[in-house]
């Protein structure tokens, strides 16, 4: 009856330790997620800033004629 109760004792000990790592997991795939829209944004913001750079040069290009 001893290394039943063992058994049963320590497979919810592995249960409890795969949650934990389970719940780490998911915070740092969150956490993750966030700093990637937070790095997409800045890329959209930096090629828009770029389009209207060129648009600018092209236009004063067009003026320097």
């Amino acid at each position: 009856m001893f290394w039943p109760m063992i058994a049963i004792a320590l497979g919810f000990l592995g249960l409890v330790v795969l949650a934990f790592f389970a719940v780490r997991v998911f915070v740092e795939v969150r956490r993750l997620g966030a700093q990637v829209a937070e790095t997409s944004r800045k890329i959209t913001d930096a090629s828009n800033d770029l389009e209207r750079a060129a648009t600018d040069m092209a236009r004063s290009g067009r003026e320097a004629r």
